[in-house]
């Protein structure tokens, strides 16, 4: 192959979509690959496509490259028949506790901000204000004050702090 069919086939490349990448990648490496990060993909099968051209490495070099191999871990991902494919152990998830600063789900927190009374409802799953539902106590206390703040310091919830 001449070099400039080689620089049209690397050119070519940049043009291919990430699938098109994966199966030129097969065909010259005779395996497929786990990655789809596509400028490795382009700078690998170039490589490969100019070594199958021009040759490849010295024998020198192959001496080398196994004296430093010896000390390394050339693979990061098991070969696929090595991989161990018996059943994994059933795993069960378990709920975090509740956090103790927080009421019982049904309480009415309440706090003065601004000359007003504002009230957030302490439910199962979240924080009820204004007829929405906030996902945690700063969420509503955000909504609150418009700026970010810990809704426990907010609403005065902190350990230490008596109620």
């Amino acid at each position: 192959m001449k070099k400039s069919s080689i620089a049209t086939e690397v050119a070519a490349l940049r043009q291919m979509t990430t699938q098109e990448l994966l199966k030129r990648y097969a065909d010259v490496f005779g395996e497929g690959t786990l990655t789809r990060n596509k400028d490795w993909l382009i700078k690998r099968i170039a490589w490969r496509v100019q070594a199958l051209a021009e040759g490849d490495l010295s024998e020198r070099a192959r001496r080398r490259i196994e004296e430093l191999a010896k000390d390394a871990d050339l693979r990061v991902i098991a070969p696929k028949d090595m991989i161990d494919e018996s059943p994994k152990r059933a795993t069960k998830t378990v709920p975090l506790p509740n956090d103790d600063r927080l009421p019982a789900p049904g309480t009415i927190i309440t706090r003065n901000y601004k000359n007003r009374v504002v009230a957030v409802k302490v439910l199962r799953s979240g924080f009820e204000h204004g007829g929405e539902v906030y996902p945690s106590l700063s969420a509503a206390a955000k909504a609150i004050t418009g700026s970010h703040c810990n809704g426990f310091w907010f609403f005065n919830l902190s350990k230490g702090v008596k109620r």
